[in-house]
């Protein structure tokens, strides 16, 4: 079968079928990745697409691409560069990358023969059957196998007034905000709230989070959250904690919000707000109980280890199955329903370990494994190392970059010399973790990992310095 374009591929009238042996809902990582595979295969192939603004999945339309651009070009803004000027040619240069790669997305699966690529929405309308609707048109298509990909979008809170519209955005509408608020209210102090929070601080806004927890970043141990916080802080954020937001009001000139602090009421404004208060699955509309795929309490996809659903033949990938939404976790997702179709069928998601995340504060904070607190709740003897970056003088890459802030935090198990965990704020953190995540994987000691030999100047040699005092087993 031919590859089609988006554009073309719509068929009038609703008695028009095609079966396939794998379909894919959703263009996201996972998804896009399989479909990829199994046409390689000789496998027969749809892939269903409801938006062109999405070929290619959240990452490179609204998530982790587009908003590290602007992240990027927030870091490098001169004092001297009007704000405002300045944030529309990031956010064109943004439009540029992104564009280019919904194209490079689009042109990956259209030049293989076997994949059908539609236009449209799809609805279950029975077991591995779907109806795809563009306009007035329908198409089914049934399949021996499917993949529901469809992924997540910003959670809209259940607080009076609470929309996407105006001047209250959630994170894919604030990044094409014009022009450039003075002010952001940020509502949710977690990983998007303070990633948005810093990206904008720096294109000079005001920037001022409210935060429901007792203290920001409630998951890190005390010594990493007060040093992200410090950071944040030192570039002009205000932070409010165990603030409860109980309503917001959109404006002609600003933005309200209300929120409670312990009991008390108070109101806060801006000229935009961001509320940033989780994800939610996409699965309206999807018509999963005419499949039999069941979903859990929030709405997610209930998979096996396996990443099968409740129904036969039908797997859940990526955001809409529950699991940690990010990109690379996405693609794991692909490798354990590739084997499970056409390997030994041994993979599992219970075979992860070590995996890492990256919270883009500037510097950013990465983290895997265990904290501090969390390897002695659960009984380790630990031997923690730990230095703040402008006091490692053996790692001067921070520094010839301009920026020396964060922390290097490592726990040892002190009965084995194994890295149970590790917490790292500094430039390129976000490169430094996945070399500790694969010496957690492989049982790399933290004697080894010490006296390793790195390349200099880098940010890597503050390994050999922090885990420097520990002993040779």
């Amino acid at each position: 079968m031919p590859a089609h374009s988006l554009e073309t591929d719509r068929t009038s009238g609703v008695a028009h079928r095609e079966h396939v042996d794998l379909l894919v809902v959703g263009w996201g990582k996972a998804g896009k990745t399989l479909a990829g595979t199994a046409a390689r295969k000789g496998h027969r192939v749809a892939l269903i697409e409801q938006s062109a603004d999405m070929i290619g999945g959240s990452c490179i339309n609204v998530a982790c691409i587009p908003t590290k651009i602007l992240i990027h070009d927030a870091e490098q803004r001169r004092g001297s560069d009007d704000p405002e000027e300045y944030f529309a040619r990031a956010v064109s240069r943004r439009d540029t990358l992104t564009a280019a790669m919904r194209k490079n997305s689009h042109s990956l699966l259209d030049e293989l023969d076997s994949v059908l690529l539609v236009a449209g929405r799809a609805t279950f309308i029975g077991e591995c059957e779907v109806q795809v609707t563009g306009g007035e048109e329908r198409l089914q298509i049934s399949a021996d196998t499917v993949i529901i990909n469809t992924g997540s979008h910003p959670a809209l809170p259940t607080i009076d007034g609470a929309q996407f519209s105006g001047r209250i955005h959630n994170s894919k509408t604030l990044q094409h905000v014009s022009p450039l608020p003075r002010s952001l209210l940020i509502v949710g102090g977690g990983y998007v709230g303070l990633e948005f929070a810093s990206m904008f601080a720096q294109y000079g806004a005001e920037v001022t989070v409210l935060d429901r927890g007792e203290r920001p970043l409630r998951n890190e141990d005390t010594d990493v959250a007060q040093t992200a916080v410090e950071v944040l802080r030192g570039d002009g954020i205000t932070i409010i904690s165990g603030a409860t937001a109980t309503a917001v009001a959109d404006g002609v000139d600003r933005a309200r919000v209300t929120y409670t602090v312990d009991g008390q009421e108070n109101t806060a404004e801006a000229e935009a707000v961001l509320l940033a208060m989780g994800r939610a699955p996409a699965t309206k509309g999807l018509g999963l109980e005419r499949a039999g795929v069941r979903v859990d309490d929030r709405g997610y996809v209930t998979v096996d280890e396996h990443l099968r659903t409740s129904a036969p033949g039908i797997y859940a990938v990526g955001d809409v199955n529950g699991g940690p939404q990010f990109t690379y976790v996405s693609l794991d997702d692909n490798r354990i329903v590739a084997d499970h179709l056409y390997g030994a069928g041994l993979r599992t998601t219970s075979d992860r370990g070590a995996v890492p995340y990256t919270m883009f504060l500037t510097p950013p904070l990465a983290r895997v494994g265990l904290s501090e607190a969390a390897a002695r709740e659960q009984g380790y003897d630990v031997s923690v190392r730990v230095k703040q970056m402008a006091d490692i003088a053996g790692a001067p890459r921070a520094k010839i970059e301009g920026d020396p802030r964060g922390i290097v935090k490592i726990v040892v198990d002190s009965a084995t010399d194994q890295v149970l965990g590790a917490a790292l704020m500094h430039v390129h953190s976000q490169e430094v973790i996945n070399l500790v995540s694969l010496a957690i994987r492989h049982r790399i000691t933290a004697s080894e990992l010490r006296d390793s030999i790195y390349t200099h100047p880098s940010t890597t040699e503050a390994l050999n310095e922090v885990l420097g005092t520990l002993q040779s087993n």
